[in-house]
């Protein structure tokens, strides 16, 4: 009893104090949207097929591999197979690639610990200049990476955290930036006509400066310069819901709701549906509200089959982005 009565005050305090960014977006922010103050936003891109097909309405639901990019608490959903793994492509226009892939080993009944790698490659691009706007003769290829280790622990029934420390990485030309962030999240099943409770601290961290040089050519003259503004971090505070207003062995229907506050932007707000049929085929859709941008509602499906050595998930995700046209995400997941 003294235990639960702890972590309960532990999580109303987790509450509260990652709640605290809150109040400046919660009040008027009479037209100062923050938007491009932070860098890193790479990081902020869902890598996973699954939570783009629900409009990336996905905290409170997450229970797959894909927890290891929005709430490592999620990972204690997974079955009772040892080993998990997940590789995921994301196609963007433009030939912008994004790879993601991870492993996660169950430690025992209660614990789960697990590696990411996110890889996001631009592509090779021209240097232009003032005097030469379609370019010089040289490429450069912007990169970023973030490299992660995440711990999921049971604590009750109901209640289970996660924390996910990662290696962040940014290239463009000659210029690049790291740092090392923080994931907080927690799920609680509530209890009450199949309802879950989530809450997710994503990119917690310190500023930090970029390193390197960079030269600008002028009609006289040129100029490196080798000192740079500190850059901030994009720091995500969400709040998930999720219901599943049928849960029987042949349908499943679950609708999940989710807030969220980056500190470089706007709060947005996103509502996803997922129906399964004999845990066997999924569809999907979501849409994110209050976007700088108006865009359609995301689709997606998803298949799994349960083999002798554990289970096989293929998940696709479709969006349409505004401005940059259709996005598409195709994720594998295998456990045994």
């Amino acid at each position: 009893m003294l235990f639960l009565c702890r972590m309960h005050r532990c999580l109303i305090y987790l509450i509260l104090l990652a709640a605290f960014p809150l109040q400046a977006q919660l009040l008027p922010t009479y037209g100062d949207s923050r938007t491009a103050t932070t860098g890193w936003q790479f990081l902020k891109i869902a890598p996973d097929a699954r939570s783009s097909g629900l409009g990336e309405t996905y905290l409170a639901v997450a229970d797959d591999m894909g927890s290891l990019f929005w709430n490592a608490a999620g990972l204690t959903q997974l079955d009772s197979n040892r080993w998990h793994t997940m590789v995921a492509h994301t196609a963007y226009p433009a030939d912008i690639q994004q790879y993601f892939g991870g492993v996660v080993w169950r430690l025992d009944e209660n614990t789960l610990l697990g590696a990411s790698l996110q890889y996001l490659d631009a592509g090779e691009m021209p240097v232009t200049t003032e005097f030469m706007p379609l370019g010089n003769g040289q490429t450069f290829r912007p990169v970023n990476m973030a490299a992660a280790f995440s711990w999921a622990q049971v604590l009750t029934n109901a209640f289970s955290f996660g924390i996910t420390l990662k290696y962040v990485r940014e290239d463009l030309a000659t210029v690049h930036n790291q740092n090392v962030l923080l994931d907080l999240g927690f799920q609680y099943d509530i209890g009450i006509a199949n309802t879950r409770f989530a809450v997710g601290l994503s990119n917690f961290g310190f500023n930090t400066t970029p390193a390197g040089e960079i030269t600008y050519l002028s009609i006289t003259d040129t100029t490196t310069q080798v000192d740079f503004e500190d850059v901030g971090v994009p720091t995500v505070f969400r709040l998930g819901f999720a219901w599943d207003a049928v849960k029987t062995d042949i349908h499943m229907l679950t609708a999940a709701a989710q807030l969220n506050h980056p500190t470089d932007n706007n709060e947005t707000y996103s509502l996803g549906v997922e129906y399964g049929w004999k845990q066997l085929l999924f569809v999907r859709t979501g849409y994110q509200f209050a976007t700088d941008l108006s865009a359609w509602p995301a689709f997606g499906f998803g298949l799994q089959l349960q083999r002798y050595f554990g289970r096989i998930q293929l998940d696709y995700g479709f969006q349409v982005l505004p401005q940059l046209g259709p996005v598409n995400r195709i994720g594998l997941q295998i456990g045994w």
